[in-house]
């Protein structure tokens, strides 16, 4: 009987012992800073000024919320729900809008997702990575096309790209 009790002791200790390294009860995710956020959407404005388009950026963290917005002088008021619907698109599902847009417009199951509150699947939501981790995400509204908006998004994120590591 010893020996048995010993067994099943020695069961139990094994197996509770694995319990933590299987369950973290604690994570620790990367999310973007207030300073990059502001300079990322600094970066979206004035290079879309630079192309002659007067638009809003803004900027969210990993689970959507609200780092940073930058409008510029004379964007229109539709200008600011559109980026932040971009960004928050962009953020919540790891992928730019316009490869969003494209795949639903590709596939009726897909096209559902405008369906979604806060969902905007037109191009100028663009993620933003640090190593594998999307921090973040820009979505920028105003240019004449989302492809503009997404060009303006890149090359705002390829201006910081070296604090990105």
């Amino acid at each position: 009987m010893n020996r048995l009790a010993a067994a099943l002791a020695l069961t139990a200790v094994a197996a509770f012992g694995t319990l933590p390294a299987q369950a973290q009860a604690v994570r620790t995710e990367r999310t973007i800073s207030l300073d990059l956020a502001t300079q990322i959407a600094a970066g979206a404005v004035a290079a879309c000024q630079a192309g002659g388009y007067a638009v809003t950026a803004t900027v969210v963290d990993r689970s959507g919320g609200v780092r940073a917005v930058q409008r510029a002088d004379n964007a229109g008021p539709h200008t600011l729900a559109a980026s932040h619907d971009k960004a928050f698109t962009s953020a919540s599902a790891r992928n730019t809008t316009l490869a969003m847009m494209e795949g639903a417009q590709k596939n009726p199951a897909a096209a559902n997702l405008v369906h979604i509150p806060g969902f905007l699947l037109l191009g100028g939501g663009v993620p933003i990575k640090a190593g594998n981790d999307v921090i973040g995400a820009v979505g920028v509204g105003g240019a004449p096309g989302g492809h503009l908006d997404e060009q303006c998004a890149m090359a705002a994120i390829d201006k910081v790209k070296e604090l990105l590591k």
